[in-house]
């Protein structure tokens, strides 16, 4: 095997993914019941925060109706006038000020931990009776101390906490589809496609 590969399996072995299988059914029980999730980062982290948000606005393996999710960097037009007219660290709390409401959800992406706009938006979070979750490389960190639970991957570069973040990404979408099925929800089928 790979001397990456072998590193990734040693760093999976040692993150705490049943704390996100936990999130993902707590997001599903949220979701259902009318809240939003948003999510942010930076670079590669923005990535993996807009592949959370499609696979719950679209669908991730199981059919079922479309969930509210928002990735704050997607809204290129306010990002910019944010960033100009605030600078760039408000970029996602300014948003989160507009859009979110007490008992929507926050998840954060931050390899470092200490991204200036991951963690005002997770500040902000806190302002507004949110609930943050942070995805993070080896701690401390600033957004450790800010979220209500963080998960900080133990990998000492960059891409390979990356990896993990987005199987974890994955695990919580799992976990989201396990709840629905659990509470034994009406199955979505889209128009045009066969329920099975």
């Amino acid at each position: 095997m790979h001397t990456h590969l072998r590193q990734l399996s040693a760093v999976l072995d040692r993150t705490d993914a049943a704390r996100v299988e936990a999130w993902g059914r707590r997001a599903a029980r949220a979701l259902r019941d009318g809240q939003r999730l948003f999510a942010c980062g930076n670079g590669g982290s923005a990535a993996e925060a807009q592949h959370l948000t499609a696979e719950l606005t679209g669908r991730f393996e199981d059919e079922r109706a479309p969930l509210s999710a928002i990735a704050l960097h997607a809204e290129t037009s306010s990002v910019t006038a944010i960033a100009n007219d605030y600078g760039y660290r408000q970029v996602y709390a300014r948003q989160l000020r507009a859009h979110a409401r007490p008992g929507d959800l926050l998840v954060c992406l931050s390899t470092s931990g200490d991204s200036e706009n991951v963690v005002a938006a997770a500040k902000a979070a806190r302002e507004l009776g949110v609930v943050p979750w942070s995805l993070t490389g080896p701690g401390p960190s600033a957004l450790e101390a800010l979220s209500d639970e963080t998960v900080a991957v133990p990998a000492p570069s960059t891409s390979t906490v990356q990896e993990v973040h987005l199987a974890l990404v994955h695990v919580f979408c799992a976990s989201v589809d396990a709840e629905f099925r659990v509470a034994g929800h009406t199955v979505f089928v889209p128009e045009g496609r066969a329920a099975t």
